[in-house]
């Protein structure tokens, strides 16, 4: 477990892909720079797509958590 504390948490569990990455990426567009945002996703294609969308758009990924059901991202806002 990190002990990263997200400033918000985007829970998109359930959702199909490109869902995940679509609510990650609206929740970073009103995020502070600096801010973490944590995704909740239990999409297989998050573990691609968000750190490559994270690196391209120049955010920084911390975090990336595999947990039994689900993975959580996070991802400092630049």
């Amino acid at each position: 477990m990190t002990d990263i504390e997200p400033d918000d948490t985007v829970d998109a569990r359930g959702a199909a892909c490109p869902g995940p990455l679509m609510d990650l990426i609206g929740a970073m567009r009103g995020a502070e720079p600096g801010a973490v945002v944590r995704l909740l996703s239990d999409n297989e294609q998050s573990l691609t797509d968000v750190p490559e969308w994270a690196e391209e758009a120049g955010n920084e990924l911390l975090a990336v958590e595999e947990l039994d059901d689900h993975a959580a991202f996070y991802v400092e806002k630049a």
